[in-house]
């Protein structure tokens, strides 16, 4: 089943007076949302004891809880040192996800640095294939380790370089962050089309079984000329790109998607508001069948 929820606390979980993740599971269930992206951007750094308190709160929620990696992977790094250091990077937060009783791990591929677009694209490719190594080797693969497409033009994932990066092995499964793809493409998704082409491309790629579950990211992003420079909220009504849209694309592809709002503060409203929209454009569908 489809899933909506954010990423983070929204300014208005702080307002009311919480401060603890654990707090957060009711607050999202009560605003009638089903997921919950906790972030460890900025490194791994919770105790297995931790993230299991975490883990009971989200169940006892009914809210399926998801991590996002450390934004410093580089698997296009030519220093192999480095790029060990992702390796850890991503298993760490693999382990902090189960003990939390989640499945999904998403993470920003690579950088493309001074190489080629090429070089850059086929290290990571070549790294992703030792990273799935260790995924085996450490009893990981029934997670589903999620590669992101980026929004800036010197970051590797553009959806066809994120398919080619899932055809490594059934554990990668794509994040499609819409706002990126919008942002890096500049302005690029506005209408059904739009969408239908990018996803009907991604399915062509990997099957729709592969894709059916697939990992979303979406909000708004304001970008320039090498891309994304921030996210925004739902209120804007100059970037984009816009929800509804996608709402109908993935009604018509009957894709299922675990959906996270990665809005500048809004998070969880605007999730919300997605919900709603996946819903409405349901109801439209069966009144015009």
């Amino acid at each position: 089943m489809i899933k909506f929820g954010p990423s983070g606390n929204s300014e208005s979980f702080y307002a009311a007076g919480y401060q603890h993740t654990e707090e957060a599971a009711a607050y999202v269930r009560e605003l009638g949302l089903d997921c919950f992206e906790y972030s460890f951007g900025r490194g791994v750094r919770m105790t297995e004891g931790k993230a299991r308190s975490i883990g009971q709160a989200f169940a006892d929620a009914g809210v399926e809880i998801s991590v996002h990696a450390p934004y410093f992977i580089n698997f296009a790094n030519p220093d192999d040192e480095m790029a060990a250091k992702s390796y850890g990077y991503v298993l760490d937060s693999a382990k902090m996800v189960r003990a939390m009783g989640g499945r999904r791990i998403v993470f920003h591929p690579a950088a493309q640095g001074k190489d080629t677009r090429e070089q850059a694209v086929l290290r990571t490719e070549d790294r992703l294939k030792v990273l799935r190594d260790y995924i085996y080797l450490n009893g990981m693969q029934d997670l589903m380790f999620c590669p992101e497409t980026m929004g800036k033009f010197a970051q590797i994932g553009t959806p066809e370089e994120i398919v080619r990066f899932c055809k490594v092995d059934p554990v990668f499964t794509p994040c499609v962050d819409f706002g990126h793809v919008n942002a890096r493409e500049q302005g690029s998704l506005k209408t059904e089309d739009d969408y239908r082409r990018l996803l009907e491309g991604m399915i062509e790629g990997l099957g729709y079984a592969r894709m059916k579950h697939f990992h979303v990211h979406f909000s708004k992003i304001m970008y320039g000329a090498k891309g994304e420079i921030k996210h925004l909220t739902f209120a804007d009504e100059v970037y984009g790109p816009a929800f509804e849209p996608l709402a109908n694309v993935l009604h018509a592809l009957a894709l299922e998607p675990y959906i996270v709002s990665e809005s500048d503060g809004t998070q969880a409203e605007d999730a919300l508001a997605m919900k709603r929209m996946y819903a409405a454009c349901g109801a439209s569908l069966s009144k015009n069948d």
